[in-house]
């Protein structure tokens, strides 16, 4: 199992490996060709809408209420109740899908007003959103029953599949972004159409994968179906428990759309930074920890079901940390080598960087949190996330309404910071509730392996951080640097504070049995 067990994480982690490269090269086209300008502020509006719905619907709550569903009836049902469940909430879910979309897409004018209500709505940046949501809002549809395809792989241990739809988006976007939207008089407007267009694509992926575990079903609406109400139980109070920090971040968008124009540009391109070792690692874990804690608690082994979840958080801790360290430490560099061309400005460079290094200051909170709850929806106990995320959602939310805007109205440097970094304080209120209450239920128990870890984690990440100090140099000298300079110098400067993170690790004790002993 240990070996399986890595092995499934580094499938995912090495495919989502491919999504995040692939979506690092399509931020930066966007960045040239959009730079931080109203159509781009219009375009992530429109996108972060049905994005977020995706986060909660099929990422979020959907696939944590289904996946240890399924998981249950592949090992305790006979193949034609797994293959009903599954046209089941299909059918259901699909169903209820559309009349979902078909309602944001009319309604779009309305939706734009409540998402991003600083816009104008005489103003372009409004005009260019609600044309762009009539075609982005339909990606939800297809989309969540991607994900409901993925969960099915996933319990069956076929990971690679789901895990590469993520680098099909970015394809048909990049093609969209570089090739399509030249030929439009607004170029906005293609990237609202590649969005609908991968999102079909995605679909019609997962075909062949359920095709060969023979639950090709045909959809059906079956609510009354037992499997299908339980899903939809468990589906429904999950979406605050499971997605706290995206609704965290679409409240920020509410909040940036009344700043001045680019902050909500300059939060989402230090936000797809954070989500690189976020996706990488962290909800590659998560995906491949669920079914596995779900397939525990079915079969009431919970020492197995705590070994599980101990080893994830601390494996968690060992990539996240130094993760978070290098994005803070290297902000800079990294905003000037990846974005910094085009319409992208050095002030557009320097803005983003601050937010990233508000968001890296949350990445331990949001990667936690994505390993710990799993903790209650593989038991499928949901009542206790469902509290910790409201809460953590509360305080983020006092946090910008009290502090982040009335600094923006006091003229305070990078207000838009302050929203990031109200996103992970909330992130870190969310880690300690789920953690405090999986202790409390004896639920999990820290394995003696921490004291030793701790100490060696503190060590390699200060030497770590020092490195990159050094070689990392004044942020300013980077904009001045031509691409390949700056290419190679942040290259030289991540392999050489991936080098000295690993040495001293190696040097105080660690091994790789250590991260297998579960």
């Amino acid at each position: 199992m240990k070996g399986g067990f890595l092995r499934s994480t580094s499938i995912v982690g090495a495919m989502t490996l491919v999504s995040r490269i692939t979506g690092v090269v399509r931020e930066t086209v966007y960045a040239a060709m959009l730079g931080a300008s109203p159509a781009m502020d219009a375009f992530l509006v429109a996108f972060k809408i049905p994005n977020f719905l995706r986060r909660i619907t099929a990422e979020g709550a959907f696939s944590q209420a289904f996946v240890p569903v399924v998981s249950e009836y592949r090992l305790k049902r006979e193949h034609t109740e797994v293959e009903a469940l599954v046209a089941g909430v299909t059918g259901t879910l699909g169903l209820l899908l559309l009349a979902v979309t078909a309602i944001g897409v009319v309604g779009a004018p309305v939706v734009i007003y409540l998402f991003a209500p600083g816009f104008d709505p005489a103003g372009t940046r409004h005009e260019l959103a609600v044309e762009m949501l009539r075609w982005t809002f339909p990606y939800i549809f297809f989309v969540s029953l991607t994900a409901l395809g993925a969960g099915v792989l996933n319990s069956y241990g076929k990971f690679g599949t789901a895990a590469f739809n993520p680098v099909i988006l970015n394809v048909v976007m990049i093609v969209f972004a570089a090739v399509v939207a030249p030929h439009f008089e607004r170029p906005g407007l293609a990237l609202a159409i590649g969005v609908f267009v991968a999102g079909i694509v995605q679909l019609v992926a997962q075909f062949r994968g359920l095709a060969r575990l023979g639950l090709l079903a045909r959809p059906r609406w079956a609510w009354s179906n037992e499997g299908v109400r339980r899903v939809g139980r468990l589906m429904l109070p999950g979406i605050f428990g499971s997605s706290v920090a995206q609704v965290s971040i679409l409240l920020d968008t509410w909040i940036a759309s009344f700043l001045v124009t680019g902050s909500i540009s300059w939060n989402y391109y230090a936000d797809r930074l954070v989500e690189f070792p976020m996706g990488v690692f962290s909800i590659a874990l998560a995906t491949v920890i669920l079914p596995r804690l779900a397939s525990h608690h079915a079969e009431d082994t919970p020492a197995h079901f705590n070994a599980t979840l101990d080893w994830g958080l601390r494996l968690t801790c060992l990539v996240s940390l130094p993760a978070a360290v290098g994005l803070f430490m290297l902000a800079g560099p990294l905003n000037a080598t990846l974005y910094g061309y085009g319409r992208f400005n050095v002030h557009d460079v320097w803005m983003t960087s601050i937010a990233l290094m508000a968001y890296a200051l949350g990445l331990m909170g949001f990667s936690l949190v994505k390993v710990l709850a799993p903790g209650y929806f593989a038991r499928q106990v949901v009542g206790p996330a469902v509290r910790a995320g409201v809460i953590s959602l509360i305080v983020t939310m006092s946090f910008n309404l009290l502090v982040a805007l009335p600094a923006s109205r006091l003229g305070v440097p990078a207000p838009h910071a302050l929203l990031a970094l109200a996103t992970g304080i909330g992130a870190y209120v969310n880690t300690w509730l789920l953690y405090r209450g999986l202790r409390r239920s004896g639920v999990y128990v820290p394995s003696p392996h921490w004291r030793r870890l701790a100490g060696q984690m503190l060590l390699a990440n200060a030497a770590m951080a020092a490195f990159l100090w050094w070689a990392g140099g004044s942020w300013a000298d980077w904009t001045t640097w031509r691409a390949p300079a700056r290419v190679l110098h942040l290259g030289l400067c991540v392999a050489g504070g991936g080098a000295v993170y690993g040495a001293v690790l190696w040097l105080a004790g660690l091994r790789y049995r250590d991260l297998r002993a579960v």
